[in-house]
């Protein structure tokens, strides 16, 4: 039995004339469909580090600093009438209590070095959950999504380094299913460029990528059990290395074939301008929960009126996480803008 929907012309029209025939949606059904977002207020949060820009002073100035438990209280006064939230994991915690945190190695670019991550495995990382869950439900704003770069590794080579990738996301889907989340998102890890294709005597082969593709189904398999069990869906959005290609997020999730596993895609985060609507398109059937709808200066033009309804006729009906990343505005003003495409789209 699979899982997925057909994904060929016929499923891909038949959703999208299902989706026609839908009657309007009510200011409140829509309202009932937006999250917040925490990446693009992440220079008001409160940190471990010291470093700071012009740009975050003022950005604080205006808004004021907070913490992640005064997330649900921002997002009903900023978004009023939204009530689902999209958490960053490295916003996670009470930085001054170290017993929360774990430490790990990070490879970038190159060079490795030593951070403190969330650990919502430890007590105290159990009972800050514990007070962000009781914040939630009194102001009734829900976390709905966490956006994870915590686990790592899950297509590594090395299997001790992706075993430990696993173990760590397991940890998360546990601490996830604390606030009563539906997904969350795990990158593949990897190199941060997939491996292309290599010049032979005939056509070209990419036997490398092969590699770390049956890694990640690997992993991302265990990972749905998990999630089924603890009633949160795995997701795959368009990032680095594996999943900046729509193909790579298909393949593993039709090989792990399992209703825990499934897209969350993102409107700019590819590749190249031909990717922000045909990438969306080939995502789109395998993507029921969650979407980060953007905007972002890196393409000239993002037509997110477009991205929503590429989405809405092929049958979507979750939820617009407004992950405002780089533009005019500053992050407030830029998910503001979101939140106004998204619901003149829906």
């Amino acid at each position: 039995m699979t899982f997925i929907p057909e994904p060929g012309r016929r499923g891909f029209l038949g959703l999208a004339a299902g989706a026609v025939m839908a009657r309007p949606l009510t200011e409140k059904e829509k309202l009932a469909r937006i999250a917040s977002n925490t990446w693009p207020m992440r220079t008001l949060f409160k940190t471990r580090s010291t470093r700071t820009s012009p740009q975050a002073e003022a950005f604080r100035k205006k808004y004021g600093e907070i913490t992640m438990l005064d997330f649900p209280r921002f997002t009903k006064e900023i978004f009023p009438g939204v009530a689902k939230m999209d958490l960053w994991s490295s916003l996670f915690g009470d930085f001054s209590d170290e017993s929360m945190y774990a430490k790990s190695a990070f490879t970038f670019n190159g060079q490795t070095r030593t951070m403190m991550a969330f650990d919502p495995s430890t007590a105290s990382g159990k009972k800050w959950l514990d007070q962000l869950a009781g914040i939630s439900a009194r102001t009734g704003v829900q976390c709905h999504h966490i956006s994870n770069n915590a686990p790592r590794d899950l297509c590594e080579l090395d299997e001790d380094k992706r075993r430990a990738g696993v173990e760590v996301a397991k940890k998360w889907l546990t601490g996830t299913a604390a606030l009563g989340a539906k997904t969350m998102r795990v990158n593949s890890g990897g190199p941060r460029i997939a491996p292309n294709a290599a010049a032979t005597r005939d056509y070209p082969r990419n036997d490398e990528i092969v590699k770390y593709l049956d890694r990640a189904i690997q992993s991302f398999r265990e990972l749905a059990d998990f999630g089924g069990k603890a009633g949160v869906k795995i997701t795959l959005e368009n990032h680095w290395g594996l999943t900046a290609n729509p193909m790579n997020i298909r393949i593993i999730i039709e090989e792990v074939n399992h209703p825990f596993c499934e897209a969350s895609p993102d409107f700019c985060n590819w590749e190249h301008e031909y990717m922000l609507y045909h990438g969306l398109m080939a995502l789109a059937p395998y993507t029921r929960t969650t979407v980060h709808a953007k905007y972002w200066n890196r393409w000239k033009e993002v037509d997110v009126q477009r991205c929503v309804r590429i989405l809405e006729k092929a049958g979507y009906q979750g939820v617009y996480a407004l992950e405002y990343e780089d533009g005019p505005w500053d992050g407030v003003d830029g998910a503001r803008y979101l939140y106004k495409e998204v619901m003149a789209a829906l």
